[in-house]
């Protein structure tokens, strides 16, 4: 199920000067702050580290997700899903 997941939606990750971050293939948010943007993605979860993050542009549809700001790390878990994204929790 999960190689199902990963052909119907790709995932890529673009970086432009290690300030403007594209990312394709977003599930969810499960959670985000100035500091850092944890996403999930069909290939574990992506943790964002850094400073003055913003997300300019979050699309569930089409699954991008746009980050701005000084960003110093990317980081990928195998953790499964918590219990729900940060929109999940909001529309309960």
């Amino acid at each position: 199920m999960q190689e199902e997941r990963t052909r119907a939606m790709p995932h890529n990750i673009i970086m432009q000067e290690r300030n403007l971050l594209t990312v394709s293939g977003v599930e969810d948010v499960d959670n985000f702050d100035e500091n850092l943007v944890t996403v999930i993605t069909p290939l574990g979860i992506l943790a964002v580290a850094g400073e003055n993050l913003h997300i300019n542009k979050l699309s569930t549809e089409s699954g991008e997700l746009t980050v701005t700001g000084d960003i110093y790390q990317l980081t990928y878990s195998q953790d499964e899903k918590s219990s729900g994204g940060f929109f999940s929790r909001m529309f309960r």
